[in-house]
């Protein structure tokens, strides 16, 4: 079974939120962030290590205040942790650097 995060029961609540979001990126200029993309970084960043229930306001003030640089940083990270190219050990490092 999946582990969920203490929020996902707002998911439906925040989705015009999450909306405005993804529309106020577009305006900046970027189409390409997902309504998951957003849920994922506010999931693995912004509320990762949340361990008591926040009131629904705050929950709603911590989605809009997203800003597009943070979530740009989120993303590369996390795509280069994915990238067949990352190293996981100090061993492949050494190797590469011989």
């Amino acid at each position: 079974m999946e582990n969920r995060h203490l929020f996902d029961r707002y998911r439906g609540t925040l989705a015009p939120f999450l909306q405005s979001k993804l529309e106020e990126f577009r305006l900046l200029g970027n189409n390409s962030i997902s309504g998951e993309d957003l849920w994922g970084y506010l999931i693995h960043k912004k509320w990762r290590k949340v361990k008591e229930e926040k009131q629904l306001h705050q929950i709603v003030q911590d989605v809009l205040s997203v800003k597009m640089s943070d979530f740009i940083s989120y993303a590369t990270i996390e795509t280069y942790k994915e990238s067949p190219f990352s190293f996981d050990n100090e061993e492949d490092w050494k190797e590469l650097l011989k």
